[in-house]
C-alpha cells in the first residue's frame, strides 16, 4: 500500500545527456524540440516515481529557453515534484548546460509540468501528499499555487462567450497592426 506523503528527494530525478551534432538545428545550437522531449521524459520519470503509478502530461506552464546549449555540452536535467493535488503533480525541471572544457555552468531553462497519475484503466488516481522540509520546497509549493490560480483565471478570460472584436481593440493600440474590417 502507498504511503501517504513522500518527502521531496525521495522523487528527485537527475539526468545527463551530452549534446550531439544530431540534436543540433540549421543554427548549430540544440534544437528546442529535442530539450521539450527530454523534459517530458525526465517529468514522467519524477511524477511516476512519486506516485508509483503511470504518469500523462497534462500541460506544460512554463517553457523559457534562457540560453542556447551548444553541441558538445552536457546537459544536466534535476526534476523535482514542487506540488501535489488530489492525482496531479507539479514537476519543476532546471536544465543546464556545462562546457566540458572549461568547466563552465549555464542557466539554461526552467520548466513546470503538470502530470496527472493514472490506472491501468486510464482512471486518474490519488497520490501521496508531499513532505516539505526547507523552506526552498514550501516557496516552490506556494508558487505552483499561484500559478495554479494564474493559470485557472486565464481559463476563464479566454473561454468566454463574447468574442466580439470591438471589446478587444483598445488592447490592439500600440502594437503594430493594421485593421481593416471588412464591411
Amino acid at each position: 500500500m502507498q504511503k501517504d506523503f513522500k518527502r521531496v528527494k525521495d522523487s528527485q530525478v537527475v539526468i545527463s545527456e551530452l549534446m550531439l551534432p544530431s540534436h543540433s538545428n540549421f543554427n548549430g545550437k540544440i534544437h528546442g524540440g529535442y530539450i521539450l522531449s527530454l523534459l517530458d521524459q525526465i517529468a514522467f520519470a519524477c511524477a511516476s516515481k512519486h506516485s508509483r503509478a503511470y504518469c500523462v502530461t497534462a500541460s506544460v506552464d512554463t517553457v523559457d529557453f534562457l540560453r542556447p546549449i551548444e553541441i558538445g555540452e552536457l546537459v544536466t536535467m534535476k526534476a523535482s515534484v514542487n506540488y501535489v493535488g488530489r492525482s496531479s503533480m507539479v514537476i519543476g525541471i532546471r536544465v543546464e548546460a556545462e562546457n566540458i572544457q572549461t568547466g563552465d555552468i549555464k542557466h539554461c531553462n526552467s520548466s513546470y509540468f503538470t502530470m496527472v497519475a493514472k490506472n491501468d484503466k486510464g482512471k486518474s488516481v490519488a497520490v501521496p501528499g508531499l513532505i516539505l522540509k526547507t523552506d526552498n520546497q514550501i516557496r516552490r509549493f506556494a508558487k505552483s499555487i499561484k500559478r495554479k490560480n494564474m493559470k485557472s483565471n486565464r481559463v476563464k478570460e479566454f473561454h468566454e462567450t463574447d468574442f466580439s472584436s470591438e471589446k478587444y481593440l483598445h488592447i490592439l493600440e500600440d502594437h503594430k497592426v493594421k485593421i481593416e474590417l471588412d464591411s
